[in-house]
């Protein structure tokens, strides 16, 4: 039976939480999008990759609905929302309404908010969100091109987007236990509080987490709850090093494709520049008409095939700077070029694929998202963890082995590690 559904908003995401879900012993399948048909699955846990971290609230509240009924005909017993751990959401995001729209689904009056990852430097403290001891809305992420984030309180950001009111579980009541958690979140309930943001500073207060909300029908947050929560409900699951068997990385001939522009991965573009082949990607190329952006991506996979038994995989990247990046989307708009961008990354990942390359490890979500699709992929079995959130995932419907990065996760030499420390 499954115990845990997750819906993520988007792949990375999804991967992300997947990993945390196995690494603590809960033997997990990643499901890329709603199945259309049954699907057998046989782990205690599955995690539902959706594409609707950046698009309409109404679309991205059908798309969660879809896969919370799919999840709910498996009978699953509780069910995971799960967005980014640095929130990337707006006052105009998609995370209140999809929140709202789930607590309705189950009939259920309050959920908790705990996006925390103190392992990648996400902590929340008394309801503002921190990245690496900054603010949020001080760090890298205020110059995301899709969700600047220039505000980290988290109770605000709720109450712009969703219909109810925010209330706090401060770190103090964290620090006494589950049982002080789960009496303070029912004075919260009595006060008509409908989304409780967790104060998380360290993993033990995701462990603590874990275990006050086992009952709860609905949680959301990022993927540090997962730790808790897969402790409680992985009581007679296999050992991590056995669930994480099935995704090991295969050999074969590999590609690294950047599309995130987050501060991290320039650092690890910049980094693996000067120690693999590489190429920037041309952003005015892939503009210019559909048969120009085929003819490129035709160029770049030739040039790729040339570096195939390289000792690293050649990298194509379209990572940006923040100021490099203003100007092409002052240029070519943000939309656009972001688009092109992942259609020219998908189709030389398409002709890679045909060519007989195995292995793909991607930056971005959105830039993950569509390349896998494009790929056919249905399924990941997930494997071992690169980087905290970054595991090995191998598709259940292809020999192929894939790495998808959320744009700040990983260290500086990431690219590098996921194929030396593997035996590929």
């Amino acid at each position: 039976m499954i115990t845990l559904g997750v819906i993520a908003d988007d792949f990375t995401g999804a991967t992300d939480i997947a990993s945390f879900l196995v690494q603590n012993g809960l033997p997990t399948v990643q499901l890329n999008g709603v199945p259309e048909a049954d699907y057998q699955i046989t782990a205690q846990a599955v995690v539902i990759s959706l594409k609707s971290r950046s698009c309409p609230a109404e679309q991205a509240v059908t798309d969660a609905l879809k896969a919370l009924a799919w999840l709910q005909q498996q009978g699953c017993q509780q069910f995971y929302f799960k967005y980014c751990s640095t929130f990337d959401s707006t006052v105009h995001g998609n995370i209140g309404p999809v929140t709202d729209a789930l607590l309705d689904a189950l009939g259920e009056s309050m959920t908790v908010i705990s996006p925390a990852l103190p392992v990648n430097g996400r902590t929340v403290y008394q309801g503002y969100l921190f990245v690496m001891g900054q603010l949020l809305s001080e760090s890298g992420m205020r110059h995301h091109p899709v969700t600047p984030m220039t505000d980290s309180n988290l109770l605000r950001l709720m109450e712009q987007q969703a219909n109810g009111h925010a209330g706090l579980v401060p770190y103090a009541v964290m620090d006494r236990g589950p049982a002080a958690v789960k009496q303070h979140l029912a004075q919260l309930r009595e006060q008509g509080c409908r989304y409780a943001v967790l104060d998380t500073l360290n993993e033990q207060h995701l462990l603590t987490q874990g275990d006050a909300l086992r009952e709860m029908k609905l949680v959301t947050g990022g993927s540090g709850l997962a730790i808790g929560l897969a402790r409680v409900w992985a009581t007679s699951a296999p050992q991590s090093t056995t669930a994480t068997q099935a995704g090991l990385p295969q050999p074969g001939a590999g590609i690294v494709l950047s599309g995130s522009c987050s501060v991290m991965t320039n650092q690890q573009v910049a980094r693996y520049c000067q120690q693999a082949a590489h190429q920037a990607i041309d952003v005015a190329r892939c503009l210019e008409s559909e048969s120009a952006l085929q003819t490129y991506a035709h160029e770049l996979a030739r040039w790729a095939e040339e570096h195939r038994n390289d000792v690293l995989a050649p990298l194509l990247y379209a990572t940006a700077a923040p100021e490099a990046l203003a100007t092409i989307q002052q240029r070519f708009g943000a939309q656009a070029s972001s688009h092109a961008v992942e259609t020219l990354f998908a189709c030389v990942a398409s002709q890679l694929q045909t060519a007989g390359f195995r292995r793909f490890i991607i930056a971005g979500g959105e830039t993950s998202s569509r390349v896998v699709q494009t790929l056919g992929i249905r399924a990941f079995h997930i494997g071992p963890t690169i980087s905290p959130g970054v595991p090995w995932v191998k598709s259940t419907d292809h020999p192929l082995s894939l790495a998808l990065k959320s744009g700040n996760f990983g260290d500086e030499d990431f690219f590098a590690r996921a194929q030396q420390e593997f035996a590929l």
